[in-house]
């Protein structure tokens, strides 16, 4: 199994995810945080890299440290800069504990905007039992050797695409169309994933996997940007170190938005997370 390239690895705990995710406990279930502009397309902040950063401070506000599942309606896009964090412990088990939380932001006005807004369910991972049923089967795309970064295209414009340089992503030659000006018409789209750190994925960076790759209606024909509006992810177990395989698919575009449906496959062919996010889309 290729395994992602990095001049020194950095480790969980200690990575440029890890730092610009990091929250800070003002109060109980109060944090702050400053949304780092390395995780930005355009000047959008990316979803995925929110929903960490929420995962985080969940994580730290209920007693079970592991996201199972995690949904976030995406209400006003997200500036790098300062935010703030207020949780809520909804309920404590046993096994899993539950939790909301949202993040805000303030308007050139002062006044205090909600930006995400989060219902979660944490457990131990680790304790979860090994037992597994399933007809579900691990993408097939070629080798990373024969596949395709942002590297191996034109420069970005500065500024555009911060976020592929924290990232290793290398694409099925198949659902890349859409970058050569020909689209296949398919709403596919298969990379391998990593950290361009080389830090090994968590649960945590499994949130971030889910909704880093190139948007499934660029191979669909569509161009500009897909804000998410709402995006639940399942943390099945915990990843085993090396690179991931990441397959997301549309199969419905309608009255302006359409669906994502992500896998999250680790080193040793098990299904590590799912998702399903609506988002919207620019028509004509």
């Amino acid at each position: 199994m290729p395994e992602a390239a990095s001049a020194t690895r950095a480790t969980i705990g200690d990575s440029e995810f890890d730092r610009d995710t990091a929250v800070t406990r003002r109060a109980p279930g109060v944090y702050d945080i400053d949304l780092s502009a390395g995780w930005t397309i355009i000047s959008a902040v990316n979803g995925g890299y929110l929903l960490a950063v929420l995962g985080r401070a969940l994580a730290d506000a209920l007693p079970h440290a592991d996201p199972f599942t995690i949904s976030a309606h995406y209400l006003t896009a997200s500036q790098p800069g300062p935010a703030v964090i207020r949780t809520d412990v909804v309920r404590t088990g046993r096994t899993l504990s539950t939790g909301q939380a949202s993040l805000f932001q303030y308007d050139d006005r002062g006044e205090e905007v909600e930006r995400i807004r989060v219902l979660a369910s944490y457990g131990d991972l680790g304790a979860l039992p090994d037992d597994v049923r399933t007809t579900a089967k691990p993408p097939v795309f070629p080798p990373m050797d024969q596949c395709f970064g942002p590297e191996d295209g034109p420069a970005p414009v500065d500024g555009s695409s911060a976020i592929t340089e924290r990232l290793m992503l290398k694409l099925d030659p198949s659902t890349l169309g859409w970058a050569l000006g020909a689209p296949s018409g398919k709403g596919e789209m298969r990379s391998w994933f990593g950290l361009a750190d080389g830090r090994d994925a968590d649960p945590l960076s499994l949130l971030l996997a889910v909704d880093a790759l190139p948007p499934t209606a660029f191979e669909i024909g569509l161009k500009g940007w897909v804000p998410t509006v709402e995006l639940t992810v399942h943390v099945r177990c915990r990843p085993a170190p090396g690179p991931l395989r990441v397959s997301i698919t549309t199969r419905n575009l309608a009255g302006g938005f359409l669906e994502e449906d992500a896998e999250v496959w680790d080193t040793e062919d098990r299904l590590v997370a799912q998702s399903r996010q609506l988002a919207r889309v620019r028509l004509g």
